[in-house]
């Protein structure tokens, strides 16, 4: 209904939630993957904010207005669960959540998603802006393992 992915669109989440990756995302970033949703650390990194997540559906919808109630209850359990591991092995102050939706909203990948972002007392994360560099996957890794730790995963 208010879909606005391309023709011919190649999903970045549904290839890594295939199992595979495409230069950016890398399947060892994966922090952990139920029936319906997986989380991965994101490659963008915010100047203070290093290792925020991402989380999304295994099947493919592209926004809020699309995804079905047992999908988003998925994905919205499974953002509970990165919150806590992710309040206790990052040692951070807080947790913020986004979800964008359609162009105008801020949406820039056609595949439903909600961001989990690490928050630190004066962080100006809603000031500041993604980096232009992505995180290395080095680094993106060591995230995952350190968010699958906190999940007992």
């Amino acid at each position: 209904m208010f879909n606005h992915e391309p023709p011919g669109y190649h999903c970045p989440f549904c290839l890594i939630a295939g199992g595979g990756g495409d230069g950016v995302n890398d399947p060892r970033t994966v922090v952990t993957r139920t029936e319906r949703a997986l989380a991965v650390i994101s490659p963008r990194w915010w100047p203070n904010n290093h290792g925020h997540a991402l989380v999304v559906p295994t099947d493919h919808y592209e926004n809020l207005y699309d995804i079905p109630p047992a999908a988003g209850h998925a994905v919205h359990d499974l953002v509970r669960d990165i919150a806590r591991a992710m309040r206790t092995t990052y040692s951070c102050d807080g947790i913020s959540t986004r979800q964008h939706n359609e162009p105008d909203g801020n949406q820039d990948v056609w595949h439903y998603h909600v961001h989990v972002f690490p928050r630190y007392h004066g962080d100006r994360l809603y000031e500041s802006r993604a980096q232009q560099e992505f995180g290395s996957v080095d680094e993106r890794i060591a995230y995952a393992t350190k968010l699958r730790g906190g999940l007992g995963r």
